[in-house]
């Protein structure tokens, strides 16, 4: 506040250049993003600039300094249009902070043009646009050999990215191998955000692999951020790990505790004036009235999040609602509806790049609509979710893949075809039986278990779903040529012994 108060002051100068007072309003609006007040940071710019989607008034300025006006009102485009839901926001935020980009390249400033790309990472982020995000976040650290805040802020972002892409494990080394660059820096709204990706890593894994100490590590991880985001007196973030403590205690089967937690993030949010979050926070408890089993609650909370997240950008988040909104539907036996909610979802999470959110649509409609689905779109949807989902490390995921497979391939076995999509499968000229197309996908779906076991019949049969003499049976009988890829059969010796003769 004492800096804020500093700038303020300054501000009041009458013998200002345009450009000094241009640059102690970046810095004032960068001081209050810290906070999460980006309505006043707004207002902080309003002498250059007013509303998402007004282009800033740059006359008379020097070339650097419409870079750092161009900046700053890109970043605030997109946190602002995040939070309100308006959509295209994220778009112009990356025109406008790429234009910034291209003007402190021209006048060589490397560190800026690494602040530039920084926060147009965080806007293909918040798109679910993650390859391109860690492309430009891994280029950014690439040039940034001294540790500071830039590249503390770098570094957490690319941790974020690979925690969304579901490669935990890959988001856990960087998170953990920043350790010494996070305790050097001294801004509590960053070291807050570090603490809160590591608890949400953690989190996954430690449900994942049945792992307890990670999850205490995880309640651990939040504290700490809570108390940095209250240091920087950021609502917006406590609010965050509000909600994400909400969740971390859903999982633990402790509902009373998390619609506690998720009352408390509503009500920052609500005091902001968070539409998107308020709407994440909606999905969050959607998913407890699920596993509460109170159905029609979840729905209704669900469909909340839908709705305020379809007017925005997020298409990521729109997505995650929209799956959760139609596992409600299914449990309440509106079928058809359910089908629609997923097949929205995979289209808005494929079109923003956000391939695990549309891989994660596709798997669910297989586990909760496989017997109100005709089997060709069953196979249809399959290989949308093995597409999008095989580069996960994400072991739970392959698992759930796996078994829905399988689920495909019982519910082909045992259905004649009907539909024109069946009919063409085993009418086209030159094209297989339907028995001959069933049996190549058994052996593409045992193969994958095979391997994701390094070999093991008995891992992969758990992985299937199916007896471990099952899947024996089927590798002596139909599936002769998958016998190399399992490790060798070990005889077993008798414990009896022979009585000498």
């Amino acid at each position: 506040m004492d800096v804020q108060a500093s700038l303020l002051r300054q501000l009041e100068n009458p013998a200002l250049t345009r450009d000094q007072r241009a640059e102690l309003r970046c810095e004032l609006a960068r001081e209050l993003e810290d906070t999460g007040d980006y309505e006043a940071a707004r207002r902080a710019m309003s002498e250059f600039w007013q509303r998402v989607g007004e282009y800033p008034r740059l006359d008379e300025l020097e070339a650097v300094t419409k870079g750092e006006v161009l900046l700053r009102v890109g970043v605030l485009t997109g946190w602002i249009g995040s939070q309100n839901q308006i959509a295209g926001a994220q778009e112009i935020a990356k025109n406008l902070i790429s234009e910034s980009a291209a003007v402190f390249e021209s006048h060589s400033y490397p560190k800026k043009i690494a602040e530039a790309q920084t926060e147009l990472a965080c806007c293909y982020w918040r798109e679910g646009a993650y390859d391109e995000a860690r492309v430009i976040l891994k280029g950014v650290l690439a040039r940034l050999a001294k540790d500071s805040e830039l590249k503390a802020k770098a570094v957490l972002r690319l941790g974020i990215v690979e925690w969304a892409a579901l490669h935990h494990a890959d988001s856990l080394q960087i998170l953990t191998d920043a350790v010494p660059l996070f305790e050097k820096i001294t801004n509590h709204a960053v070291k807050g955000g570090y603490h809160n990706a590591l608890a949400g890593v953690l989190e996954d894994m430690g449900a994942s692999e049945q792992r307890a100490d990670y999850l205490d590590r995880a309640f651990i991880e939040y504290a700490a951020a809570s108390y940095h985001f209250e240091q920087a007196g950021h609502k917006f973030y406590r609010a965050n790990v509000e909600n994400n403590l909400g969740f971390l205690y859903f999982k633990a089967n402790k509902f009373t505790e998390a619609h506690e937690h998720l009352d408390h993030a509503r009500r920052l949010l609500a005091s902001l004036k968070d539409r998107g979050g308020v709407a994440q926070v909606d999905e969050t408890r959607a998913r407890v009235f699920l596993a509460e089993g109170r159905d029609s609650e979840a729905e209704r909370a669900a469909n909340a999040a839908v709705h305020a997240l379809g007017e925005g950008g997020r298409q990521s988040l729109l997505a995650e609602a929209l799956i959760t909104h139609g596992m409600a539907l299914a449990r309440l036996s509106h079928y058809d509806l359910a089908r629609l909610d997923f097949l929205r979802a995979m289209e808005a999470a494929h079109q923003s790049g956000a391939l695990n959110d549309a891989g994660m649509a596709a798997l669910t409609m297989l586990e909760v609509l496989s017997d109100h689905i005709e089997i060709d779109e069953m196979f249809t949807i399959y290989d949308r979710a093995y597409c999008w989902l095989t580069p996960s490390q994400h072991l739970p995921t392959l698992h759930r893949l796996l078994h829905a497979a399988s689920r495909v391939l019982s519910a082909g076995r045992k259905k004649k075809p009907t539909t024109p999509g069946e009919m063409a499968l085993i009418t086209k000229p030159g094209t297989a039986t339907l028995d001959e197309i069933m049996r190549r996908f058994e052996n593409h779906i045992i193969r994958q278990a095979l391997e994701a076991s390094e070999g093991s019949i008995t891992k992969a049969a758990l992985l299937l779903g199916i007896t471990h003499q099952r899947l024996g049976y089927i590798l002596e009988s139909r599936q002769r040529d998958l016998r190399s890829v399992r490790t060798p059969v070990r005889r077993r010796q008798s414990v009896i012994k022979k009585k000498p003769k």
